[in-house]
């Protein structure tokens, strides 16, 4: 299955930079089930994002957005 994903972050700290707002998206080809243990794993963290990005110490607040794609959605890649 084609998902996009967005991902909003906002208020971070990245190597000692304050950073107002980083808006960051891309498409994967997941299974049903990788996509279901993303979204259980992003729900249950609360350091999702700061034991996965290299420089990210802190963030203030966060939103994952997961949308299916159509299989003939060629505008994404």
């Amino acid at each position: 299955m084609r998902v996009k994903f967005v991902l909003t972050m906002d208020d971070l700290v990245v190597n000692d930079n304050l950073i107002d707002q980083v808006v960051m998206d891309w498409v994967d080809d997941l299974g049903q089930e990788e996509l279901l243990e993303i979204s259980h794993r992003w729900i249950t963290s609360q350091n999702f994002l700061t034991t996965r990005m290299a420089g990210l110490d802190r963030v203030g607040e966060s939103s994952l957005t997961i949308e299916p794609l159509e299989e003939n959605d060629h505008a994404e890649r």
